[in-house]
């Protein structure tokens, strides 16, 4: 349930195909999000799910499914 909100969340975002992103996808080389898309992903994140990304944490996210994993641990 995570990962298909969050696929959504990107497809929208970044204007791609839904079937383009998988767990496996990396976020900038696969997606080709900048780092301001990859800002407004995590700020949608935290307010989506109302949570907290901490500064550090941002750096271990290479994948859509780093993301969803950190989600599932934070709610």
């Amino acid at each position: 349930m995570v990962f298909e909100k969050l696929r959504d969340m990107l497809s929208e975002q970044l204007g791609l195909d839904k079937a383009r992103i998988t767990p496996e996808s990396d976020i900038v080389k696969d997606l080709g999000a900048d780092s301001l898309e990859i800002v407004g992903m995590l700020m949608d994140v935290e307010n989506e799910w109302n949570i907290t990304i901490e500064d550090d944490d941002v750096h271990g996210f290479k994948t859509v499914g780093d993301v969803a994993k950190y989600i599932e641990k934070a709610i």
